[in-house]
């Protein structure tokens, strides 16, 4: 089912969640209970489909519109609607997530309690549109704002000019646990490096974050090169990206 309108919006936050209400949210709720006799359907509301200038005969391949009309609370909605023939549509199922395997443990760990649900701070590690406010040191983080963070997807870390091509991996969890991950090959002296946010619940609002560092190298110099010389620092930095995950936390959900 697919159910579009169109309006004047406004927003109010709720425990950091910023959420659209007004009386266009409350029509197009309501226009889910219609009396569209299908399963399978896309409903426009009348106005969207003259904002959009779509005739009220359309008819493609796919779709056939129709007009159609329900009353809520006195209240007449007119719509445009199409049943949608499921034989007709040429959908690509999702590619399913390789999960990595290692034969050794993590080259670094660090693990800290967070005062919200696993899954509300997964979306603040894969939405890039935070990445900014806790992983420190980069001069900007490139991504296509309209792909969702999947396993494939790609995004670019700039630092001192140098581009750092990444991409979403996962490998496997232990049961109830979320695990995201990213791995990059133009990181310098490593050939390949990975990074695993590993997600546990604790309660309902609190869970368990493990950040994993892997890192591998073909060449015996460059191992103990950074052995010598980036560890401490790699260690520096992982402590203070959970330090800043956790603060941007706080402030996000502080009560107003």
């Amino acid at each position: 089912k697919i159910i579009a309108h169109c309006g004047e919006l406004q927003f109010i936050t709720v425990k950091g969640d910023r959420k659209p209400f007004g009386s266009q949210v409350i029509e197009v709720h309501r226009m889910m209970k219609n009396s569209i006799d299908s399963e399978n359907y896309i409903m426009l509301s009348k106005e969207l489909a003259e904002d959009i200038m779509l005739p009220e005969n359309y008819q493609s391949k796919l779709f056939k519109f129709n007009m159609g009309k329900d009353t809520y609370d006195g209240k007449e909605i007119n719509y445009l609607f199409s049943i949608i023939d499921q034989n007709k549509l040429k959908l690509k199922p999702f590619d399913q997530a390789k999960k990595l395997q290692f034969d050794s443990p993590s080259t670094l760990f660090s693990e800290m309690e967070f005062p919200i649900s696993a899954p509300q701070l997964l979306e603040y590690i894969t939405n890039f549109r935070y990445r900014h406010l806790f992983v420190k040191g980069v001069d900007k983080f490139e991504y296509n704002e309209n792909e969702i963070n999947k396993v494939g997807t790609k995004h670019i870390c700039v630092i001192n000019g140098k581009d750092l091509d990444f991409i979403t991996v996962t490998k496997e969890g232990k049961p109830g646990q979320l695990v995201y991950g990213e791995m990059t090959n133009s990181a310098p002296l490593i050939d390949e490096l990975y990074s695993f946010y590993i997600l546990t619940p604790i309660q309902n609002n609190s869970c368990k974050l493990e950040l994993e560092i892997f890192w591998k190298t073909r060449s015996p110099i460059k191992r103990l090169i950074i052995g010598l010389f980036f560890n401490k620092a790699f260690k520096k930095n992982l402590q203070s990206t959970l330090d800043n995950l956790y603060q941007l936390v706080e402030n996000e959900n502080r009560p107003n």
